[in-house]
């Protein structure tokens, strides 16, 4: 058999193996797979001739928090952007939620991404960029604190200010899995314990997070698990 009838066959399988196990497989084992938020196999991602994810593979059980440490340039934004659909892998594959990574709607309908960028409408308020997901604004501001800036305009934000007005786009969402993206970052003090916060009460509501941060400290009594990556491999 060609090697590209090979591909073919195998990457089916991955993506319809969860489907085929339900049918056919009993009870106990269908349990073992409903518990497996997301599940990894060899990912890998390159940019240019540079492997920035090599290999990848973890899982990570539903309700549970995963913190992913290792230094700048390690790959931890990477790994977050294939799992969350914003990019593609270059090898491995994924189940998020039980979907396959090509079936990119069905993983974005159930998950949420804080990333770097705040990816806001600067010329809209607070409230009407929330609005575009919800019409429950108020309570979704006032949690991140931003309940007096509501109809201000992003563009007079600070940094910070967006990075809660991003926290808040999260929550309305109601994901059930959330991937955090150096949620730390802009924040003062205030907006540390906002996080910690937060990242508790998604997971006493039962969310998956999965965490990617510098502040190890103080996302450690909160993680049931750890993935740590040096040069885009796992340690």
């Amino acid at each position: 058999m060609g090697g590209w009838r090979q591909r073919k066959i195998f990457g089916w399988l991955f993506a319809n193996g969860q489907r085929i196990l339900r049918r056919f497989a009993p009870q106990d084992k269908l349990a073992a797979l409903d518990e497996i938020a997301i599940d990894a196999s060899h990912l890998a991602r390159r940019y240019g001739r540079r492997w920035a994810l090599a290999d990848v593979s973890f899982q990570l059980q539903r309700g549970k928090v995963m913190m992913v440490a290792g230094r700048n340039g390690s790959g931890k934004t990477t790994l977050l952007r294939i799992l969350a659909t914003a990019i593609r892998a270059d090898g491995g594959r994924a189940t998020v939620g039980g979907f396959d990574l090509k079936q990119r709607e069905e993983i974005r309908r159930q998950s949420a991404l804080l990333a770097h960028f705040s990816y806001l409408y600067e010329s809209l308020s607070a409230r009407e960029n929330l609005s575009l997901i919800s019409r429950d604004t108020d309570a979704a501001l006032a949690r991140v604190g931003l309940a007096s800036r509501a109809d201000d305009p992003v563009s007079t934000f600070s940094a910070g200010m967006r990075k809660r007005l991003s926290f808040a786009r999260v929550l309305l969402q109601q994901p059930s899995i959330v991937f955090l993206d150096e949620p730390f970052g802009q924040l003062d003090p205030e907006g540390f314990a906002l996080v910690e916060q937060v990242v508790a009460e998604l997971k006493q509501s039962g969310a998956t997070v999965l965490i990617a941060t510098h502040q190890v400290d103080r996302i450690a009594r909160l993680a049931d698990a750890q993935l740590t990556l040096e040069n885009g491999r796992v340690q």
